[in-house]
């Protein structure tokens, strides 16, 4: 036989005061209509449970503001101030003013053309081209006058729709309030200390400021002609912008110059491991180069792999882009090269080390987010342009996956094994070596393979100071809008990047096997 459960009525009564007691903890104030409401709310089996809550709809999002619903504030606060700005357009606003304008222009054009034949007629010149013009601009004048007495006698149908659309916003702000805050309660009864609960005066007052300051400058700004200046665009000093370029210009001219022999050291380091992976690509013989790469996509990648990457570099080979992809390559393996020794011991030190991670996070994401066009300044001022400057630039975007990648990966390593580790015997250097980093290789890899395709993206980039490769192939086809060189060169990049991916991801997936 199944068992049945059976619960007392006395049980479910004891429920419903409890809820209705953390009810009116949460709401405050008028907790007896809440408490109905939530019921009402809860045993509804519709999509959408039918309650109204008057206050809501008539304060609006003043009513979310102090109940602390500030999604429904906002977005309620914009749609009401749609509805407003057509009950002012239509109730006062200067519907046509402009074509009302354009039209008075075109009148005063057409008279100063009017006057110009009577002075060419007396002085006996033909004025049938200065009548023609005034007939041309009154016959447009008037147009426009048409115009702008249809755009005024839209204003009561403006009117009438924005007093529709308010009173449909008030009946959905009092259907849906009752629904928005239930779901509020759900989550503060998960987590009390960090949902908001209750009134509290100052989300009430800061309701209100927001309410007055927001929407009366937004239906002028959109009903009223002829608005302050100030409303139009913030009232700038341009000496404030001037003066402090010219500082940040001073100092960074400063710096370069103090600087020079640190740029130039780092610029020559550069080089040198740009000018090796480039004779290794473009100084060997091709049939040599492309062997390897097809070789080594067998070995790691499998025959599809290497059967792909043979047509990928027979199509490169083929249109003549072979050293000027192989120049590609080593700009892009110098980048990576560089950002993997520098990127993996950062990652693992982050990865250990909490507080260094919280400094240097926000550096990664400057680097991430920043816009490549504006590093390329500072990249410019201080080493200069050509191909090392470019490789800089493509580190400083690229560098940040393999360094986030490897830290989640040294904090992905479960605890237990490491203290497993230390219980026999092992030394920092040994669970580093032998425990951390073989755990955390996956995401390692991952982080490796995003900084290639990363640096791989910005090929075009640094074009745009000297660097060479395909980007340059890219960018004279944008200055001359030359359509077949800059696809025949995107398809070159884009195939370069998918052997190069390829290449990575089985060389991961075969590391993950054994």
């Amino acid at each position: 036989m199944t068992d049945v459960t059976v619960t007392a009525a006395s049980d479910i009564e004891i429920d419903r005061e409890a809820l209705d007691a953390s009810i009116a903890e949460f709401t405050g104030s008028n907790s007896g209509y809440y408490a109905a409401a939530f019921h009402k709310i809860h045993e509804s089996s519709g999509a959408v449970p039918l309650t109204f809550n008057l206050a809501a709809a008539v304060l609006g999002p003043v009513w979310a503001a102090m109940r602390g619903v500030w999604g429904f504030f906002w977005g309620f606060l914009l749609l009401e101030m749609i509805a407003w700005v057509q009950i002012g357009r239509g109730a006062w606003g200067d519907l046509g003013a402009d074509i009302f304008e354009r039209a008075e222009r075109q009148r005063e054009r057409a008279a100063g053309f009017l006057e110009r034949a009577d002075q060419a007629r007396q002085a006996g010149e033909d004025p049938a081209r200065f009548e023609t013009l005034a007939a041309n601009l009154t016959k447009a004048a008037e147009n426009s006058q048409v115009a702008a007495d249809a755009a005024q006698a839209e204003a009561l149908s403006i009117l009438i729709v924005g007093l529709v659309l308010l009173l449909l916003l008030k009946l959905f702000q009092g259907v849906w309030s009752n629904i928005v805050y239930e779901k509020q309660y759900s989550r503060w009864r998960i987590d009390p200390d960090h949902v908001e609960s209750g009134l509290k005066p100052r989300n009430l007052i800061l309701g209100i400021v927001l309410v007055l300051t927001i929407a009366p400058l937004t239906v002028y700004k959109f009903t009223i002609s002829g608005t302050p200046d100030f409303l139009n665009s913030f009232p700038a000093d341009k000496d404030h912008y001037v003066n402090t370029a010219n500082w940040l210009e001073g100092h960074i001219d400063a710096a370069a110059l103090g600087g020079a022999g640190a740029f130039d050291s780092i610029v020559a380091a550069v080089r040198a491991v740009l000018d090796a992976l480039t004779i290794a690509l473009i100084g060997t013989p091709w049939p040599v180069v492309m062997a390897v790469i097809c070789v080594v996509a067998w070995r790691a990648a499998g025959p599809r792999v290497a059967i792909f990457t043979a047509g990928a570099l027979a199509y490169i080979a083929f249109l003549g882009y072979w050293e000027i992809s192989m120049e590609t390559v080593a700009l892009v393996g110098a980048a990576v090269i560089i950002c993997v020794s520098f990127g993996i011991p950062f990652g693992i030190w982050f990865g250990k080390s909490k507080r260094a991670y919280k400094f240097a996070e926000p550096v990664l994401d400057l680097m991430q987010t920043l816009p490549a066009f504006v590093y390329l300044i500072p990249i410019i001022a201080f080493f200069g342009t050509g191909n090392p400057p470019g490789i800089l630039a493509t580190i400083i975007f690229g560098m940040p996956p393999v360094i986030r990648l490897t830290a989640l990966g040294m904090r992905g390593v479960p605890e237990n094994i490491k203290e497993a580790a230390t219980a026999f015997g092992a030394t920092r250097w040994q669970l580093l070596r032998d425990v951390e980093v073989p755990l955390a290789l996956p995401s390692i890899m991952a982080g490796v393979n995003q900084t290639i395709l990363m640096c791989l993206s910005m090929v075009v980039i640094i074009s745009l100071i000297g660097g060479g490769g395909l980007g340059k192939v890219i960018l004279e086809a944008l200055q001359y809008a030359a359509k077949g060189p800059g696809l025949l060169g995107g398809f070159a990049i884009l195939f370069c990047a998918m052997v190069i991916d390829r290449i990575v991801q089985g060389g991961f997936r075969r590391a993950d096997q054994k």
